[in-house]
């Protein structure tokens, strides 16, 4: 994969509804509102709980520009209608299962295929950069991010024994879902 060619810092990618796009500011209001669910807090292991203001603030202005100066990973603002509907990124992860994607959805803004869109944007991106391949895991009790993984293209390759570990520090089998150039 060659990144050279872009700059993450700034790296903008379009679907046809929304705008995947660098953190602002301006964008920790939402973030801080939307990480109160307890379905996002639930399933993703990278979010703190209980979610504060500060955390939501680190966030948005420090940790993920970070991660795209590093070039360790290109998290976005899933913009739809000029508005935040959630969070998508590709982390780049050296190996044989190439860059990994997430996401997660506003309360306000789920059942609307946003999720998806935003999962086939990124890995689209990542594969016009020369990506072999892209992954994703999800819980194997968090059907309705399964059935994100399906619509976005990916495909189920098998269950990944303790692949998770939660914040309390259990640990849960994961789905792992990955999705080729081809498909």
């Amino acid at each position: 994969m060659d990144l050279s060619a872009v700059d993450l810092r700034t790296e903008v990618v379009c679907t046809e509804r929304l705008v995947l796009r660098p953190y602002r500011p301006e964008d920790e209001d939402a973030v801080f509102a939307a990480c109160q669910d307890t379905d996002i807090q639930r399933w993703n292991t990278a979010i703190p709980s209980p979610y504060t203001r500060a955390v939501a603030r680190e966030w948005v202005r420090d940790l993920a520009p970070r991660e795209r100066a590093t070039g360790r990973g290109m998290p976005v603002v899933i913009e739809a209608g000029g508005e935040l509907a959630g969070s998508s990124a590709v982390e780049f992860i050296p190996g044989l299962l190439g860059p990994a994607i997430g996401y997660w959805i506003a309360p306000w803004a789920r059942g609307r295929g946003y999720a998806a869109e935003a999962a086939r944007g990124l890995t689209d991106w990542a594969f016009q950069l020369g990506a072999p391949r892209a992954h994703l895991f999800v819980d194997v009790a968090n059907a309705p991010s399964q059935a994100v993984a399906q619509r976005a293209g990916f495909t189920q390759e098998g269950v990944v024994r303790a692949a998770l570990e939660y914040r309390d520090g259990s640990r849960a089998d994961a789905v792992l879902f990955g999705r080729l150039p081809g498909d």
